[in-house]
């Protein structure tokens, strides 16, 4: 019996060394698990902050195109009017150029009538 009792207590001496290691390694894992839960915390803050990046840059990229489209458009009436006053600059000036023309010939026919007139006087006066 003592023989067995011997056995039986360096076998339940095995058995806390085999525990003890077990739980050592337990609490090695319980360590190594706590610290990845931190770092999957960590990840996740830093994918939810980069999440709120993203969303807040959409925002802005929709924000710029919609300025953007407005811009376009008014540049489009912008030329559409300049288009409208650039056609009514050439008729003005086509109008002008006209006008010079006119009033080129009525100058001539007014030197005319004038020579005229002074002829006609300078007869009148010799008569």
């Amino acid at each position: 019996l003592q023989k067995e009792l011997l056995k039986y207590k360096q076998e339940a001496r095995n058995l806390q060394g085999i525990k003890d290691a077990l739980q050592q390694r337990l609490i090695q894992q319980d360590a190594s698990v706590l610290q990845l839960k931190q770092e999957l915390l960590r990840a996740n803050m830093d994918k939810e902050e980069l999440h709120n990046q993203n969303v807040d840059l959409q925002r802005k990229v929709d924000e710029r195109n919609r300025l953007l489209a407005e811009y376009k458009k008014e540049l489009c009436q912008k030329d559409r009017h300049l288009q409208q006053h650039q056609t009514k600059l050439d008729e003005m000036l086509r109008q002008l150029s006209e006008a010079n023309y006119q009033q080129v010939d009525l100058e001539r026919e007014l030197e005319h009538r004038e020579a005229l007139l002074a002829h006609c006087m300078k007869r009148e006066a010799e008569e």
